[in-house]
């Protein structure tokens, strides 16, 4: 059932040759590395990008394709609009393989208290000047067609959000990204930095050294790992994420759209990405342990919809048995697990499938023609960390993206390049710095929708 493109079985697509020297050092292929080399590059640095495994496999291969503004956290509203305008360009330089289409994102509301919940977030999206409104019943039966007509009592929907496949936009624009003049190397990891006198002078990899003046770390799930070995401690954990790809199916709604039960998007290839709406799993390893009090506050609002597990397996950033400290010559964790492909929830998916063909009865509990699953970096405000990194001078980082970074990454990329070079952010990242887990801030986490 599981025929995922992007598994460890992918085939290489970048093996170019590591120079001795760059003006910086990317780590991660996923969206927000590949969209900080594409700006560092626009501003004629030469720049080298490393993944362990394959470009957009992790993650941003995996995630629901919605580009949305619609529900965010207030802080990050900003940089999605931003976002958004990038998209828009990419989507000009590539072409329609991308997916990016403007489709507007909904969320549908079954109860009262689940309409009230989305009228409380519409003072952000009035303060922000977003064309986000309110549904009638009326109007969202109109807009979800083929429904049942008393699903859903309400709903809110931002007509301009929009919709990519993630199944081939990141491979696409590192395919632009190679084409640039950029140097792309796959199956190689970043085992370490190079620290001389105090300061970041580049990478030692797998496959050798790179020296550099900067380095870009936008590893995913895999960042605290990377940075506690280098003394940096950050509050970041994974939760896993199932999604699955229906076959094709009669249009039910263009869009994308979620209820409290499964969440769906239209593909391109005619079905629906179907996912559930609030369900996760957390496995529990050393550092969900260590940054448990962190994560006390989310937790307590969060708690029906997240499942424990009691270990990772084997490989996983958060296993029990995987290493924390390893010298640079030698194989890192990230030479262990090229890919992170972790099982997808089969019971939620069924769930949340279920839930969909009660929505839909005239098409019914659809059949899956792919399933998968992918690791969410979190933190427990659910907002990213976008800073550099006071202990590791040279070093910046873009982490946490928690389940935002498809949408919000080109953006993130933006930001991260200009951190990286000393320029200007162009946005408040007060509340993304990584010292407010340190400095007695009060940890607030986002909305949740």
């Amino acid at each position: 059932m599981n025929d995922f493109p992007l598994t460890a079985a992918l085939s290489r697509r970048h093996a170019d040759a590591l120079p001795a020297e760059a003006d910086v050092v990317v780590i991660g292929g996923g969206i927000a590395g590949v969209s900080a080399a594409w700006e560092l590059a626009g501003k004629g640095l030469k720049v080298v990008l490393c993944d362990k495994g394959r470009v957009g496999a992790e993650q941003s291969g995996r995630n629901w394709g919605w580009i949305r503004v619609h529900g965010r956290d207030p802080s990050e509203i900003p940089l999605v609009l931003e976002a958004r305008r990038i998209w828009e360009s990419w989507a000009q330089r590539l072409g329609p393989d991308l997916g990016y289409k403007v489709v507007g994102v909904t969320y549908l509301a079954r109860t009262k208290a689940e309409l009230a919940e989305d009228e409380a977030w519409m003072k952000h999206a009035r303060a922000h000047d977003l064309d986000t409104r309110m549904l009638s019943r009326a109007e969202t039966a109109e807009r979800m067609v083929n429904a049942a007509p008393d699903r859903w009592i309400g709903a809110m929907h931002t007509a301009s959000d929009a919709k990519a496949e993630p199944w081939v936009a990141v491979p696409m624009m590192a395919r632009s990204l190679a084409g640039a003049g950029v140097t792309i190397r796959e199956s190689c990891a970043v085992r370490s930095l190079i620290v001389e006198a105090g300061r970041v002078r580049g990478v030692v990899t797998e496959d050798g050294p790179v020296r550099a003046d900067a380095v870009v770390l936008a590893g995913g799930a895999w960042s605290s790992l990377f940075l506690r070995a280098h003394g940096v401690d950050i509050p970041q954990l994974s939760v896993l994420a199932s999604a699955c790809a229906t076959v094709p199916l009669p249009e039910g709604f263009d869009g994308a759209a979620s209820d409290p039960q499964f969440a769906l998007r239209r593909r391109a290839d005619g079905g629906y990405t179907v996912a559930p709406g609030d369900t996760h799993v957390m496995y529990v390893g050393p550092d969900a342990f260590r940054h448990l009090r962190a994560y006390l506050t989310v937790l307590k609002t969060d708690w029906r919809s997240t499942k424990l597990r009691p270990y990772a397996p084997a490989g996983f950033p958060d296993a029990w048995s995987t290493r924390r400290h390893w010298a640079p010559d030698q194989p890192s964790p990230f030479e262990k697990m090229r890919i992170l492909d972790p099982k997808p929830d089969g019971k939620a998916l069924d769930a949340a499938l279920t839930a969909f063909g009660k929505a839909y009865p005239t098409i019914g509990k659809p059949a899956i023609r792919a399933w998968w699953g992918g690791m969410i970096d979190t933190m427990p405000d659910v907002v990213p960390v976008l800073d550099t990194i006071d202990a590791l001078p040279g070093l910046t980082v873009g982490c946490g993206l928690s389940g935002h970074g498809f949408g919000i990454g080109p953006a993130i990329g933006r930001v991260l390049a200009d951190l990286a070079t000393g320029g200007d952010p162009g946005h408040d990242l007060s509340r993304f710095r990584l010292a407010r887990f340190r400095d007695g801030s009060v940890v607030t986490p986002g909305p949740a929708l």
